[in-house]
Order: structure tokens, then C-alpha cells, then sequence
């Protein structure tokens, strides 16, 4: 009995022994807890926990999706922020790029043409221009012209004159025939005196023949011609030799081109012109420059280019409006680079680009300053600050330099960079959802909201009012409260895509109206009102909020000879970027309507 007490025994203390030998072998090296925070740990790093933000507010991190708190976009994931090499460099998703619209190019270089738009007239052409004179004194009896406009011919009688010296000339001439056999020098001596009074030949006769004076002596057109001016009326008295008529010879006509100063560098005799006339629509003329004056007019700021155009069926009329197209290929360009206006962002006193940089990884965007040379229409030519193959961005740069800054990365306004903005001011207003759908997707904005727009725009054009009367204080004054309107539109109206259009738009202006508040002079004003002019542009061709047609008007000598661009009320041109020492210098390029 005691024997099987005792086996007993020790096949349970073999049991204990086995089971902790067992539990000490498969216990965990740590502890669970510690186990599991580290595992999610290390699957938040591989991605398997994604953090989602706003592709317009990349400052805003939520661990699960849903809408912005500042403006209600769709949040969207966040690529891992460690594939970002380069900290200088903005980094944008492929969906925050293809929100924003932006779109880039290859820079390459090419031979680079300068198009230059002219306006002139159709003038006579001065080598055709007379001027009809009476060779005898006397009194007008009879005009036969007797008003501007009219065709006269060579030989044709257009007035008769009542001479007394004429008709003693003539007596002398009849005395001195019935003496002609006796002295003959004396009847020399008498026609010779009517030949001086321009009497022909055949009038001689004609007193001889009819042994009679003529009394109303007819004078004759010297020339074929329309009469442009009538210098004389009937019963003047005239003197020997003054003027009766200015007649011009239609047959050859004269296209005078304004070419303004700046422009004199890029035009040059032989040029080929194409050129339009408003009262012959359809249809395109070409000539080529055969003169340019070499003196520029001290009022207008103009020199001539000038086109010799025959007109043998008088469809060209003098004074009718003419408008020129020159291509100018600029000496030395071959290897020229020349990128869309749309790519250059302007401080005032820098111009940038932004340079794309692609990996496998991600797509980034570098700011790189640029000097920009003559403008080429809707290109600028790019003397130093980018090489050929590099891609840069050509639209949706104002979306890219918003992250930039946002982000506290070198920006347009912040070259060096700085802390990551909070966030903008939404007037006080508190922000709800949008829907990415909502609105529709072609920036047309609803009647709300352009409602809220037409003061911004009728500020604007008070500003610019105040600058062609080269008024400093009220262009300040104008500039503030331009802003206090753009600061208190109500966000909620612009739905969409619209909502991102507008707060680009927003961000820009607001920058350079407050750079405004604090300048001194007229030409620091003028220099943001540039880039004011360029948004307010661009808002109202996306917009159309305005109520009535606007008129993109451009100076080509503003700017520093780059040229600038500004919105009027109305067609005739009064330019804000010299004010009264230069008012009427430009153009109008574009109606918006």
C-alpha cells in the first residue's frame, strides 16, 4: 500500500516539473502590451495606417478620412513624408495636382519671333498733294468748285476772275497787232506780258481772232485730283499767286503705322506687314515698310512706319483705321528659351518658375528665379535661370506657390521659406462641408456669387482711376477698401472647383493690396498694381461676374518695356501705368463681355 502511495507521488511531482519546464520555454520575451504597440507601430510605418490631409491645406493631418475644416474639401492620404528628399522642394500628390489643374512642359530652346501690334491710318500720300493757285490778281466772279470733296481734271476751268490788269494787257495786246507790220517788238512785248499772267496760246488767239478782251478770265486746273481743302470763296480778292484749292491724287495712298518707342528696336525697313482695315472686314493686306521716321513725335511718343499702297479703285480712303501685325525675329536667338507668360510669377522686384522634379517616389516643385528679357506677346524670352530639358509649370502655379507657403517652404512672397501658415481668414465665417461634386466643374459661379465679386471689380476701377490722375492718396485709399470687400466675400457661395479658382485668387490679391498700404510714391503703387491688374484679369475671364463688358487694355512701354495689362470701362484708352505724362499710350486686346 505504501509502494503505490509513493509512485503516486512522484508521477505528480514529474508532472509540475514537465508543465513549468514547458510553460517557461513558450513564455513571451515581453511584455503583450509593449508586443502590440510596437506591431501597430510598425504597421503605421509600412502604411498600413494611413493619415489623410487637404490637398489645398496640407498643414490639416486626420488618421481617417473626411472633410477640411477650413474649407470642406475631401481629405485625401498622405504619402509618406519621409520619400521627400529634397526640404526645399514642394511636394504634391497626384491627386492635389490634378485638383489644383496644374500642367507643365518641357523648356527647349528655338529661334524666338517678338510679334508686335500696330495701329495707324491711311493717309494721302504727300507726294501726290497740290495745291491749286490763281496766277492773276483780281476778283472771283464765278467759282466752279465750290466744295471739299470733289473731283476736278486737268484743264478743267474751275473759277473765272474779274483782273483789270489782265484786261489792260489784253488792250495793250489789240493796239499793238494793228502795229504788228511796223514794230514788231512792241507786239512781241504784249503776248510776252500775257504768257507771264499764264495766258496759253490758244487764249492769245482767241483775243486776237475776236478783236475783243475777255473780262472774266477763266483759270484752269493744273492738276486731276479731289479737292481736300477750299482755301477761297466767291467775291475774294485774290493777289498773284495765292492759293484757291488743296488737291489730292488718290491714286497712290500712304498706311502710317504708330510705332511706340520701345517698339523702334524691333521694326526696321523692309518689314513685312500684315495689316486690316476695320471698314474692309475679311480681309488681310501685306506690305512692306519703305520708310520709318527717324524723328519720334514729342506729344504722342510715336515714330511713323510707313507702306506705299496703290489705289487705283479708291477703296482706300485717308483717315480710315488700320491695325498691324510685324514678326520680329530677335538678333542672336537660335538658341533662345522662351516660356508662357502663365509660368512667371512677378513680385515686383523678382520673377519665378516653378521647376518640376519627378521620381519614382513622388512629383515635387522647386521655386527658381528667373531674368526674363522682351515680351513676346503671351511668352516672356528668359535670359538666365533655366536650361534646356528642365520641365517647369505652365498652369495652376499660384495653387503650387499656396502649398509652398503653406507649408513653410520657399514660396513667391517668402524666398527662403518659413513657418507653415495656419491657415486663411474666412471673413469670421465658419466653414461647412462641401461636396467635391457640388457646383459646377467648369468655374461658371452662380449669380451669388458673382453678386459678391462686382464690388471688388468696382473698387479695382477706382483704383486704376485714381492712378491715370496721378493721384497717390486716393490709390491708397481705393486699395484699402478694395480689400476690406475681398476680405469679407462670403466663401460659401463658390462651389467646386470654383472654391479653389477663388481662394487663389483671394491669396494673391490680398498680398499685393496690402503691399500697397505702406508705399510712398506713385511708381511702387503702380508696380502692384500690375500683378492686381493680372488677377483681376484672369478672375473675370474665368468668372464673368461683371455686369457690364470690360476691356483688356495693354501698354507695351509699361513695365520696364515688358508691357501690362489692365482692365477699363470703357474703349478709350487712358493709361493708369504713366497717368497724365502719357495717358492714351496703348491698346485695347480683348472685350469681355
Amino acid at each position: 500500500m505504501k509502494k503505490i502511495i509513493k509512485n503516486k507521488v512522484l508521477l505528480i511531482a514529474i508532472t509540475l516539473i514537465v508543465g513549468v519546464l514547458i510553460g517557461w520555454l513558450i513564455k513571451p520575451s515581453v511584455n503583450p502590451v509593449e508586443q502590440s504597440s510596437k506591431h501597430e507601430h510598425e504597421a503605421s510605418i509600412a502604411g498600413i495606417s494611413s493619415i489623410y490631409t487637404c490637398s489645398m491645406h496640407p498643414q490639416i493631418r486626420q488618421s481617417e478620412p473626411g472633410d477640411c475644416p477650413i474649407c470642406g474639401m475631401d481629405l485625401i492620404p498622405l504619402e509618406n513624408e519621409a520619400d521627400e528628399a529634397d526640404p526645399m522642394s514642394i511636394t504634391m500628390s497626384p491627386a492635389a495636382l490634378q485638383l489644383a489643374g496644374v500642367q507643365t512642359m518641357t523648356v527647349e530652346t528655338g529661334k524666338a519671333d517678338k510679334t508686335i501690334r500696330l495701329n495707324g491710318k491711311i493717309q494721302v500720300d504727300e507726294r501726290l498733294l497740290f495745291t491749286q493757285a490763281s496766277h492773276i490778281p483780281g476778283r472771283i466772279e464765278q467759282l466752279m468748285v465750290n466744295f471739299t470733296g470733289e473731283y476736278i481734271a486737268k484743264g478743267q476751268t474751275i473759277a473765272l476772275v474779274y483782273s483789270p490788269q489782265l484786261v489792260t494787257s489784253q488792250e495793250e495786246l489789240l493796239q499793238a497787232s494793228k502795229l504788228k507790220g511796223e514794230q514788231p517788238a512792241l507786239f512781241n512785248a504784249a503776248v510776252a506780258k500775257l504768257k507771264n499772267w499764264k495766258v496759253s496760246e490758244a487764249q492769245v488767239e482767241q483775243i486776237l481772232s475776236s478783236q475783243e478782251v475777255i473780262k472774266n478770265f477763266p483759270i484752269k486746273a493744273n492738276v486731276s485730283g479731289f479737292v481736300s481743302q477750299k482755301f477761297a470763296n466767291l467775291g475774294d480778292h485774290l493777289i498773284n499767286g495765292q492759293a484757291l484749292y488743296e488737291v489730292s491724287n488718290l491714286a497712290n495712298v500712304w498706311v502710317l503705322f504708330d510705332v511706340y518707342e520701345s517698339e523702334i528696336p524691333w521694326i526696321k525697313t523692309g518689314d513685312e506687314v500684315s495689316y486690316t482695315v476695320q471698314s474692309i472686314p475679311g480681309k488681310t493686306f501685306t506690305g512692306k515698310i519703305d520708310y520709318l521716321d527717324p524723328i519720334i513725335n514729342p506729344a504722342t511718343r510715336v515714330a511713323s512706319a510707313r507702306i506705299s499702297v496703290a489705289n487705283p479703285k479708291l477703296k482706300f480712303k485717308p483717315e480710315m483705321f488700320v491695325s498691324g501685325i510685324v514678326k520680329s525675329a530677335i538678333n542672336g536667338s537660335d538658341e533662345a528659351i522662351v516660356v508662357p507668360k502663365t509660368a512667371v510669377m512677378w513680385t515686383g522686384t523678382r520673377s519665378v518658375v516653378y521647376v518640376k522634379k519627378a521620381t519614382d517616389q513622388n512629383v515635387s516643385f522647386q521655386l527658381r528665379e528667373v531674368t526674363l528679357g522682351s515680351a513676346l506677346g503671351s511668352e516672356y524670352l528668359v535670359e538666365t535661370g533655366l536650361r534646356s530639358g528642365e520641365e517647369i509649370a505652365v498652369n495652376g502655379t499660384f495653387s503650387i506657390d499656396a502649398a509652398a507657403q503653406l507649408a513653410g517652404k520657399p514660396s513667391m512672397m517668402s524666398p527662403d521659406g518659413g513657418a507653415a501658415m495656419t491657415g486663411h481668414n474666412h471673413g469670421g465665417m465658419e466653414m461647412t462641408t462641401v461636396s467635391q461634386t457640388d457646383g459646377p466643374t467648369n468655374h461658371g459661379i452662380a449669380q451669388n456669387a458673382k453678386d459678391e465679386l462686382i464690388p471688388i471689380f468696382e473698387h479695382y476701377l477706382k483704383l486704376k482711376n485714381a492712378l491715370t490722375q496721378d493721384d497717390l492718396k486716393r490709390s491708397i485709399s481705393q486699395s484699402k477698401e478694395m480689400l476690406t470687400y475681398l476680405s469679407n466675400v462670403n466663401m460659401k457661395v463658390f462651389k467646386g472647383d470654383a472654391h479653389m479658382e477663388w481662394m487663389k485668387y483671394q491669396k494673391s490679391l490680398t498680398a499685393s493690396l496690402e503691399n500697397i498700404a505702406g508705399q510712398k510714391s506713385l511708381e511702387e503703387v503702380r508696380k502692384s498694381f500690375l500683378s492686381i491688374s493680372d488677377e483681376m484679369i484672369g478672375m473675370a475671364e474665368k468668372f464673368h461676374p461683371f455686369p457690364k463688358p470690360l476691356f483688356v487694355q495693354h501698354c507695351p512701354m509699361a513695365d520696364t518695356n515688358r508691357g501690362a495689362d489692365w482692365l477699363s470701362l470703357e474703349e478709350k484708352v487712358v493709361n493708369p501705368y504713366f497717368g497724365q505724362a502719357m495717358e492714351t499710350c496703348g491698346e485695347v486686346t480683348k472685350t469681355i463681355k
